[in-house]
């Protein structure tokens, strides 16, 4: 019997519907508040991923259905601050979710996706010494300080060069990226003079979006790879591009010079004590790897949160003139070229710390899904039995505006943080680098550059103004797991 293309079809059609027919009745997550359309499809949710509005997609859903949400057929988001501690608990059981292990091109996984505890806790051992804030401080800060320094100077000429107006983003972007590869590599990549950037630069970029696409769409990836324009392969080789740049890390290690040593020096040599085979032994390619994670998460990150800071300030020129008077009583250089003061001197300052920790609570560069797997004896949050590998996900975005938490949660209120100020509840979910065993290992860095940054900014830049076409749109957030301003800039007009 030969089947007509209209019989075959209405077959088929209707298998569909019997199989969506049967999700709806048979889900184990059939219970949960959520939109009718999630028990089936995760269309949706890949469309909102891939647009970069996953974030404020979900955050929507929150505000319609409640703490917990069904956003996808085995997927739920959860915002709830009890729920949120039970998670991310040291020892809840709920380990990183499938997603991790697509989220890059490497064979290996680094120490941000991995998803056995265990062998997370062994590499994390091995980083922690180079990543506390008394190493980064005795051994990069007059690396970092440097660079912020040029930074602010290329800003003004910047400004200067062209009527007083500057794109702040696209500097800050230059010097988090050149920190970073100088740390990572052990050499910058000079955009700070060049003005540029570079080929590489553009690969990590790309990145996390690529790995988007790779994950929600894989038909999409592989077509795009077939493409033979040279953007679309940069694009589309992204996360290949930054692992084959992470030889220089490990070539830079290898060569003995002390000119261009890096934060793997200390990482090494802990390591070359370690048999291989050993699961705490660090490969060359593991160094490679890492090094290009670390260029992925310590760029932009920085970048992002010390322009949104500077954005927010400038819009309330009260908070400005208060913070630029407290920077301005910090000691200058001294004639020998001591800077006059530190890092550490700055985490005594109780304005400016508190401008940056409301930055991270309403503009932390990572404020999106943290996706974790129920463990498979199953968990109950929120009133609801989840069954075991169920993926709940917890985002910052939606923690750190919860009214009943953070009150007027929208208003940039430095305040919150002035005199400890925060209640028990407020520090529980205050996540902007995220929680438990996972919390970025990067984040004593992170600080040491804002704390840097806004100092010396609000210090050289006195009486800084928003450019006539900085709207608040321009900032509008584009979520690729990182944020970014939807008009890619950030436009301030520097006096003379």
């Amino acid at each position: 019997m030969i089947w007509s293309t209209a019989a075959l079809s209405y077959v088929l059609v209707v298998a569909w519907l019997a199989y969506s027919v049967a999700q709806v009745f048979c889900s184990p997550l059939r219970r949960l508040p959520g939109p009718w359309y999630t028990l089936f499809t995760r269309v949706v949710l890949k469309y909102k991923i891939i647009t970069g509005s996953r974030m404020h997609y979900v955050h929507a859903l929150h505000q319609k259905y409640g703490p917990i949400v069904r956003i996808a057929p085995n997927d739920v988001a959860v915002a709830d601050p009890e729920a949120f501690v039970h998670i991310h608990r040291i020892g809840s059981g709920f380990l990183k979710a499938p997603w991790y292990a697509h989220v890059t091109a490497a064979q290996e996984p680094g120490i941000f996706a991995m998803i056995d505890p265990k062998a997370h806790a062994q590499r994390r051992r091995l980083f922690a010494k180079s990543f506390t804030s008394n190493s980064l401080q005795t051994n990069w800060e007059t690396t970092i300080r440097e660079k912020v320094d040029f930074t602010v100077k290329r800003i003004r000429g910047d400004a200067a060069a062209n009527g007083g107006e500057v794109d702040v983003l696209k500097w800050w972007m230059f010097m988090a990226t050149d920190v970073i590869g100088h740390l990572s590599f052990g050499e910058s990549f000079d955009m700070l003079k060049t003005g540029k950037k570079t080929e590489y630069i553009k690969a990590v970029e790309s990145a996390l979006i690529n790995s988007g696409i790779r994950y929600e769409v894989p038909w999409l990836h592989a077509l795009l790879r077939m493409l033979p324009i040279p953007s679309i392969r940069v694009f589309i080789n992204a996360d290949k591009y930054v692992m084959h740049y992470g030889k220089k890390a490990v070539n830079n290690l290898r060569s003995g010079n002390s000119s261009s040593r890096n934060l793997f020096s200390t990482i090494l040599a802990a390591s070359d004590n370690i048999k291989e085979g050993d699961q705490t032994y660090l490969s060359d390619q593991s160094i490679q790897l890492e090094a290009g994670n670390l260029i992925v998460a310590g760029s932009d990150t920085t970048s992002i949160t010390i322009t949104y800071l500077v954005w927010a300030v400038l819009k309330r020129p009260e908070l400005q003139r208060r913070l630029e008077a407290e920077v301005a009583a910090l000691p200058g250089m001294t004639a020998d070229g001591n800077p006059g003061f530190t890092s550490a001197d700055l985490e005594r300052l109780p304005l400016l710390n508190a401008v940056i920790d409301e930055s991270l609570r309403l503009y932390g560069a990572a404020p999106g899904s943290l996706p974790r797997s129920v463990p498979p004896g199953g968990a109950t949050l929120c009133g609801y039995a989840l069954p075991g590998g169920t993926v709940v996900e917890t985002q910052a975005y939606t923690l750190h505006r919860d009214a009943r938490v953070f009150p007027d949660p929208l208003r940039f209120d430095e305040t919150r943080f002035l005199d400890g100020n925060l209640t028990p509840q407020q520090r529980k979910v205050f996540c902007p680098f995220g929680a438990g065993t996972r919390v970025c290992i990067g984040l004593h860095l992170a600080r040491i550059e804002l704390l840097l940054a806004a100092a010396t900014f609000f210090r050289e830049c006195r009486g800084a103004t928003l450019g006539k076409t900085m709207t608040d749109s321009v900032m509008d957030m584009d979520n690729h797991f990182l944020i970014a301003p939807a008009g890619h800039r950030c436009t301030v007009v520097v006096p003379p």
